[in-house]
Formats: structure tokens, sequence, C-alpha cells
């Protein structure tokens, strides 16, 4: 069940996340989002949301494996956005400045949602 709470405000904070870069190309600074903006922005949705499923689903089935899964999966994270950012670059061929602010913006976001989200998980368990 909590699961599905999560899945909820990742959902909204997502669409909080996608407004700015809509409302940039709305108004005519598109310039101002690297080229393929939305699959940059849609891989890192995605892993985040993999990460938060996996690592709660776990907790609820073992919470004493908790901290090793959230580590296993923040290493899998990082490792995939390594990747992803090296075929990224050797593909597009973007505007390096742009793509490093809109890269670690939108990584840093899902990172602090993603700690959150976890961090709370775990308080609650500590309380019981």
């Amino acid at each position: 069940m909590k699961s599905l709470r999560y899945l909820s405000y990742f959902i909204l904070f997502s669409i909080v996340i996608a407004l700015p870069a809509l409302l940039l190309n709305y108004y005519g600074y598109g310039n101002l989002l690297v080229s393929r903006f939305w699959l940059v922005f849609f891989f890192h949705f995605g892993l985040t949301l993999i990460v938060i499923m996996t690592v709660i689903a776990g907790q609820e089935v073992n919470g004493e494996r908790g901290t090793q899964m959230f580590l296993a999966a923040t290493t899998f994270k990082i490792l995939a956005c390594l990747v992803f950012t090296l075929i990224f670059l050797l593909k597009v061929k973007p505007d390096k400045y742009i793509f490093v602010s809109n890269f670690f913006v939108i990584y840093l976001l899902n990172t602090v949602f993603e700690i959150y989200c976890l961090l709370r998980n775990l308080r609650n368990q500590n309380l019981r």
C-alpha cells in the first residue's frame, strides 16, 4: 500500500518538474533546454520510479535489508546514468553547458525526492 502512495507523490512531483520545461518551450525559450530534453527527463523519471518502487517493496518484504537495498539501487542508478550520459553525448552531440545544467537539475531533483521518500519510509519503520 505504501508503494501506491509514493507512486502518486512521485507522479505529482514529476509533473511539477516538467512544468518549467513546458513553460520554457511555450514562451519561446526552448533554446535553454537540451535537444531531446524529454528523453533525458523520462529516462530519469523511469529510473527513479524503478529505484523507489524496488526499495519500498523490498523493505516491505524484509525491513532489515532496507539499507542494503537502498545502497544497491543508488549504485545502479548512478551507473545507469553514467552509461546513459555517455551514449547520449556520443549520439546527440548537444551543447555542453546546456546539457550539463539540464542533466544535473533533473538528476539532483529526482535524487532529492528519492532520498526524501526513502528516508521518510525508514523513519516510519523506526517508530514502530
